[in-house]
């Protein structure tokens, strides 16, 4: 038992899960959270998040600013639980599939749907674990597709966060390609093609030999996903680590996170002024080596010039 008491929710994660205080008085027209919410979302919908502000949406429902801050009282508390509405809860039709992956693979696709129809909330900050309600749904689907196996608490966690990032990067992949078919009003193949033309003109194969390579095999042009390739290899790794563990293998929990030392969190200002001569060495390095391979390609093409003049 501990006497600290629990910290407060903060006002936006309270409206989400419905236990904030009503405001005290509004305007005499009908409004509510919700409606608000709505509203804001089918804005950042329209015309991308950017054009959200307390003041368009309350333009957009016919009601002053002020009205909108009795209800939402901050534009943080507004995107968090736009990102709630638009985010929704998993599909059903997971649960009509059979096996932990095949209940991952549905979520993993049903999760990239949202973010292609609801892109703006890609730009919205990763600020710590999902406390909403849908958020909340979403991961306690992916424990849940894992709890007929032997995987630990830790493991089911890491497993369902790496299918949540694998649709994540996805889906900004995607949404980015639609945007710039959107707004250029190419097809999503002349978007493909332009940007494998762009790749062309600027990767050699001296500075980058295997990008050359990937770029001469077609990649930019392949009808292949890779995303999908890289959430189902995860999956086999998860597959083959059960069959280990069905075979009487340990568990292996890591317990290192990536980090920065101490003393670059500290903010140290002669270390950064060393980490940024360093960078600008390292930039200098990589521009000299460039010429130095521009120099020896130009003295073989005249050595072999010289030899046919000979």
């Amino acid at each position: 038992m501990t006497d600290i008491e629990p910290p407060e929710l903060p006002r936006g994660i309270a409206l989400a899960w419905g236990v904030a205080a009503n405001p005290q008085r509004g305007p005499k027209r009908e409004m509510s959270v919700e409606k608000i919410v709505e509203a804001a979302v089918e804005l950042a919908d329209g015309e991308g998040i950017g054009a959200v502000s307390m003041a368009a949406v309350a333009a957009r429902l016919g009601f002053t600013p002020m009205s909108l801050y009795r209800y939402v009282s901050a534009k943080d508390d507004l995107l968090l639980l736009m990102q709630e509405e638009a985010t929704g809860l998993p599909p059903e039709s997971h649960l009509e599939v059979e096996g932990w992956r095949a209940r991952l693979l549905a979520l993993y696709e049903a999760q990239i749907l949202v973010y292609l129809r609801h892109p703006w909330i890609l730009s919205l900050p990763i600020s710590g674990s999902p406390i909403t309600p849908n958020s909340s749904a979403w991961l306690d689907a992916s424990l849940a597709a894992l709890d007929d196996t032997p995987l630990t608490a830790d493991e089911r966690m890491a497993v369902a966060l790496a299918i949540t990032g694998h649709a994540r990067w996805c889906g900004i992949v995607q949404a980015g390609y639609s945007e710039q078919s959107r707004s250029s009003g190419l097809s999503a193949e002349e978007v493909a093609m332009r940007e494998a033309s762009l790749f062309d003109r600027v990767i050699s194969a001296e500075e980058f030999p295997a990008l050359r390579r990937a770029i001469e095999d077609g990649v930019f042009l392949s009808p292949a996903d890779p995303f999908r390739f890289a959430v189902e290899r995860t999956l086999d790794g998860v597959a083959a680590y059960l069959d280990g563990l069905d075979r009487g293998e340990q568990h292996r929990v890591s317990e290192e996170w990536v980090a920065l030392d101490a003393a670059e969190l500290a903010g140290d200002k002669r270390l950064k002024d060393a980490q940024k001569a360093s960078r600008d060495a390292e930039k200098a390095l990589r521009a000299a080596r460039k010429l130095e391979r521009q120099a020896l390609r130009e003295a073989r093409e005249r050595v072999a010039k010289a030899r046919k003049s000979g």
